[in-house]
């Protein structure tokens, strides 16, 4: 059993998890935590799938030239026309 202290740092309550913690985790410095609380005990998991990032292929996978001439006409009327207020030219 390891155990740690709860410190206090700024406005937050801190805990520091073990390298040993993280190594049987499988998860690092950055990653994100799921925590839930359920009947006074506190369970921490790797936030995987939970929360995703995509690069940027990923976010662009989809895309094909007729998706991006409809998204064109689509927004045409943002890109056409004279200034109506006050804008920079």
């Amino acid at each position: 059993m390891l155990v740690t202290k709860i410190r206090k740092q700024g406005g937050a309550a801190v805990v520091t998890l073990p390298a040993e913690v993280l190594r049987q985790l499988g998860t690092g410095i950055g990653e994100d935590l799921s925590i839930v609380v359920s009947q006074h005990t506190v369970i921490m998991r790797p936030a995987r799938g939970e929360r995703r990032r995509y690069n940027l292929g990923e976010l662009l996978a989809g895309v094909t030239e007729q998706n991006m001439q409809i998204l064109a006409e689509d927004t045409a009327w943002a890109r056409e026309g004279e200034p109506a207020g006050r804008e920079l030219i």
